[in-house]
């Protein structure tokens, strides 16, 4: 709910004014990526985050456009983690490998999203941010979550297959021109790769034997 996400957002800013954590031990004290975390998302290959703004692809769908950038502080960068539409998940409990899960992007109130249509650059498919005003959106808004053991470590690298369409997400490697010029362009492929490996970087992590002690963040 949008309220739900204000909590988030208020969380995120609280948090970040006042704790002064370390973020080593706040990695020992948080293993898994939960429900709840609101993360910057890194991918392995290139260094850059999952990134979105308000700003449409000119061409494709249309819809609010998804990049990757070099850029570590950026409000634009944070995702929180949602169970998939209709759903629910208990906020501080492990994303478990297999999972479908919603990235919900606050700065904005859309989700990670794909469907059938062409990226600009490279010509993969487009990813996008999409949802209505309620942040609610629809199936390709669903990504399955590709990791190995039980649950989602935040120290190991993670696959986000798109529910829908079977894409990987991943980064093409082209830059954009202006209004967001050297952001990359993400997008999703068939097959998975060293590019479509992604990892938790800074974030304000919940752990679920430390629900009644707050979060914990890193550096957002």
């Amino acid at each position: 709910t949008h309220s739900h996400i204000l909590e988030l957002v208020s969380l995120v800013v609280a948090v970040s004014l006042v704790y002064n954590v370390d973020p080593t031990q706040a990695a020992r004290n948080n293993k898994f990526v939960t429900c709840g975390t609101v993360l910057k998302l890194l991918n392995t290959d290139y260094r850059v985050r999952l990134h979105s703004h308000d700003v449409k692809y000119g061409t494709g769908s249309g819809q609010q456009s998804v990049t990757a950038t070099e850029v570590q502080e950026d409000v634009n960068s944070h995702w929180a983690i949602m169970a998939a539409t209709g759903k629910n998940c208990e906020r501080g409990e492990p994303i478990k490998c297999g999972d479908v899960i919603r990235f919900h992007h606050l700065a904005t109130n859309k989700n990670l999203h794909s469907h059938h249509f062409q990226s600009p650059l490279s010509g993969n498919q487009e990813i996008s941010a999409y949802g209505d005003e309620h942040g609610v959106g629809d199936s390709g808004d669903h990504w399955t979550v590709v990791c190995t053991g039980e649950s989602w470590q935040r120290n190991s690298p993670v696959k986000l297959r798109h529910v829908d369409t079977d894409m990987y997400l991943s980064v093409s490697g082209r830059t954009f021109g202006r209004p967001i010029n050297g952001q990359m362009e993400v997008v999703g492929v068939s097959s998975p790769y060293s590019g479509t490996d992604w990892t938790a970087a800074e974030g304000l992590f919940i752990h679920q034997t430390e629900k009644d002690d707050g979060p914990k963040h890193t550096e957002l």
